[in-house]
């Protein structure tokens, strides 16, 4: 057992993320875990490009209201205490709701040792509205 130290809170880059988004890495993903979990804060309205996690997504609001969107489905609202679970492969984009903020801890895995591919594929920006 050992202290993982903080690392800085990151502002996601304009490629993956329309509008104001920040995170903190909880868990890398490194050997032996391949485990993966940031803390992720959108601004009101913010959220990510379509993408795609090869292992799948779990989404687990911490705070606020958001939205959630399978390609091709429904939007959905995600409020405090909700679980999202996305299977591996599905293009999906998340995010805060337009007049809220809203924070979710994002969980997934590595691609394990020898498997080829992005762990996570970005993909265009989602066209609100």
């Amino acid at each position: 057992m050992h202290l993982v130290p903080k690392t800085p809170t990151t502002k996601g880059p304009a490629e993956m993320f329309g509008g104001d988004v920040h995170f903190d890495v909880i868990a890398a993903g490194e050997a032996p875990s391949r485990l993966r979990v940031n803390l992720v804060r959108f601004a009101p309205g913010a959220h990510t490009a379509w993408h795609r996690h090869a292992n799948g997504q779990t989404l687990h609001v911490t705070d606020g209201m958001g939205l959630v969107q399978s390609r091709g489905g429904d939007i959905i609202e995600m409020r405090q205490g909700d679980t999202v679970y996305t299977p591996p492969g599905v293009w999906h984009w998340h995010g805060a709701a337009p007049e809220h903020f809203m924070a979710h801890l994002a969980m997934w895995e590595s691609l394990a040792e020898g498997e080829d591919g992005p762990e996570t594929e970005w993909g265009e920006h989602v066209q609100l509205g």
